[in-house]
């Protein structure tokens, strides 16, 4: 079993019994509070995203893999959707498995994968990625897109228009990938999942309120 909590921008904390992730804790970079890494996994997928906390329990930001408490971590590089194609990557997609499910973390990437990186991520249950636009990151029809090339069960939108937030270009807003996707939505507070079993049959936007 994990939750997902959603904490604004890129950043989420994945949490099982034993061991917390947490994605892209620099928020001071959008006005929030940085989020506290001590004792935890600490994971960017910039390395400008990272809070660089001596205390945390392990600092990933570049490909390889790992294994750290309940979680398989593997990390592919990838081009940032502000970079070409020929420049060094500079961003990083994972793959994480926590018992029988398997999440994906996308940052703000270029929307073509290439075949290795696709392999990299492989098949995913959820999928965890940045839908605003604006020129940054993915936009409502780039997400979608690779959304449907990935195929996952359940969809968490980040990095989406919010007023809390103060975002570095403006954000679209979340409805316009959930029109643009066409799929059912879940509100949640927080993201439960158990096991695979629990995971919806068909493919589900879960709208993660930001906490």
């Amino acid at each position: 079993m994990f939750e997902l909590e959603y904490k604004g921008g890129n950043g989420v904390i994945l949490a099982s019994k034993k061991t917390t992730i947490v994605v892209d804790p620099k928020l001071s970079l959008v006005g929030l509070k940085d989020i506290r890494t001590k004792d935890e996994i600490e994971l960017a997928t910039e390395s400008r995203f990272r809070v660089e906390n001596s205390d945390a329990r392990i600092i990933i930001d570049s490909p390889g893999e790992y294994e750290v408490g309940d979680f398989t971590i593997r990390a592919a590089a990838a081009t940032r959707h502000i970079d070409t194609l020929d420049q060094e990557k500079l961003s990083t997609i994972y793959r994480l498995e926590c018992g029988d499910i398997r999440i994906g973390i996308i940052g703000n990437i270029d929307s073509k994968l290439t075949d290795e990186q696709l392999e990299a991520l492989g098949v995913l249950d959820v999928l965890v990625i940045p839908v605003g636009g604006g020129g940054y990151t993915l936009d409502a029809t780039s997400a979608s897109s690779l959304v449907r090339q990935i195929e996952p069960k359940v969809v968490v939108p980040v990095h989406y228009a919010d007023t809390g937030l103060r975002y570095e270009v403006p954000q679209d807003s979340l409805e316009v990938f959930i029109k643009e996707l066409g799929v059912p939505v879940e509100q949640v507070s927080k993201l439960k999942i158990k096991s695979s079993a629990a995971l919806p049959a068909v493919l589900t936007v879960v709208e993660v309120a930001r906490s």
